[in-house]
């Protein structure tokens, strides 16, 4: 599968992020934010992006993790 690179995209380049860094799903919008973390996902809060499990997806609508963008503040 070809994955095309723009500008935010996460696309699995862990070693990229901080690890404060928020991402959106590009999908439905919704936010990652590491002082939070994914109740739903069990995701305990102050989790990086970058150390989410292989497996985690968006809890609102399923997408995978290489579909999330950075969000530049």
């Amino acid at each position: 599968m070809t994955r095309t690179m723009f500008e935010g995209s996460y696309l699995g380049r862990d070693e990229a992020l901080s690890d404060d860094a928020r991402l959106e799903c590009s999908i439905c919008w919704w936010i990652y934010e590491p002082a939070e973390g994914d109740p739903l996902g069990q995701v305990a809060p102050g989790t990086p992006f970058s150390r989410l499990p292989t497996e985690w997806t968006c809890p609102n609508c399923d997408a995978p993790k290489y579909k999330f963008l950075v969000v530049n503040d």
